[in-house]
């Protein structure tokens, strides 16, 4: 990939891998507007390392009390509101991780088309807009339960169909079990962690079996990527509670509503 392509991808992944507006759709958005190549493999596993290393850093303290406690409470047997957390954040990885495995290479093989991006950038940004319009927003991860966990992490399953979104899918299952925003944008936020590192794994396993590795590009693209990212997680969770997700629906329709021209048009 030439210099300027790795710059602008990895800035519009990271912007977009945490706003509820589809990483995917993005990325087809140069390819099909300005004929760049695909970014290939080793774009993939920067930009997933990236938003790895962003989440994890944003949340740290958080991530440190996960870890702390959801061990802990193995061995004492006694779990705080972190412990519990740790572990309705595993139950809510687990659809899509069988998913992914079971049906990776269907996705990749039928679902990737421009058609199906559209579909879907329309289809779950409206989903997302009747949520937050509809639902009660009440509740706070403390009062998350397994039921809902693992509700939202079915929902999650679906975000490997390109164009989904899989923090957008993600927010407006939090949001029509009733939580608030700002604690279903948490929530999906800490989600993401477990799903992008074996998601960066599975990439590396693959990178690896290449001849020749671009590691400067690989760097490049996961410091880029993971700035981005963070100033992405930071802003949202400033503004949301504030904003709502209407203006992303409406994003999300105006980018369809492009796809489908650059088809059809």
């Amino acid at each position: 990939m030439e210099f300027f392509h790795i710059v602008i991808l990895a800035l519009i992944q990271g912007l977009t891998e945490f706003l509820p507006i589809s990483s995917s759709a993005h990325l087809i958005l140069p390819k099909e507007v300005l004929g760049w190549p695909d970014q290939g493999l080793a774009f993939d596993v920067a930009v997933h390392f990236g938003s790895l290393t962003a989440v994890i850093i944003y949340f740290r303290s958080e991530v440190w009390a996960l870890l702390r406690d959801g061990l802990g409470g193995l061995v004492n047997n006694r779990f705080t509101d972190d412990g519990r957390l740790a572990w309705l954040i595993v139950l809510a990885t687990i659809p899509a991780g069988l998913v992914g495995l079971a049906f990776k290479g269907f996705i990749e093989t039928h679902l990737r088309s421009a058609a199906v991006i559209a579909a879907t950038t329309i289809g779950f940004g409206l989903l997302l807009w009747w949520a937050d319009v509809f639902g009660r927003r009440q509740e706070t991860l403390a009062q998350l339960n397994w039921k809902k966990a693992l509700a939202i992490g079915l929902a999650q399953a679906l975000a490997l169909i390109p164009g989904t979104s899989r923090s957008g899918i993600t927010m407006t299952a939090g949001l029509m079990l009733g939580m608030k925003r700002e604690d279903a944008a948490r929530f999906s936020f800490l989600m993401s962690i477990p799903v992008i590192a074996l998601s960066a794994m599975l990439l590396t396993f693959d990178l690896l079996s290449l001849e020749a590795v671009p590691w400067g590009d690989i760097l490049l693209g996961t410091v880029l990527s993971g700035i981005s990212a963070y100033l992405c997680i930071h802003f949202f969770l400033q503004f949301i509670s504030r904003i709502g997700m209407a203006p992303f629906a409406i994003y999300r329709l105006l980018l369809g509503a492009a796809l489908i021209w650059m088809i059809w048009g």
